[in-house]
């Protein structure tokens, strides 16, 4: 039996959360920031969660976290 891994694109871009769920960083944060009000970039500052229907997905990607 090979050795389980997990994806490594996958571990770089989610952390599990305490219940289970797992957050992720949003996007639209890198460039062109001038036209994007404050406010805007301060809420793509903070971080959000994977969708419900997601997470098994994420689950297999991530079998030790």
């Amino acid at each position: 039996m090979p050795k389980m891994k997990s994806n490594r694109g996958a571990a770089k871009r989610f952390k599990r959360t305490a219940k289970g769920g797992f957050k992720r960083f949003q996007s639209h944060r890198r460039h062109i920031l001038t036209k994007k009000s404050s406010k805007r970039k301060r809420q793509l500052g903070s971080p959000a969660y994977i969708h419900e229907a997601d997470v098994a997905a994420v689950k297999q990607m991530l079998p030790f976290k």
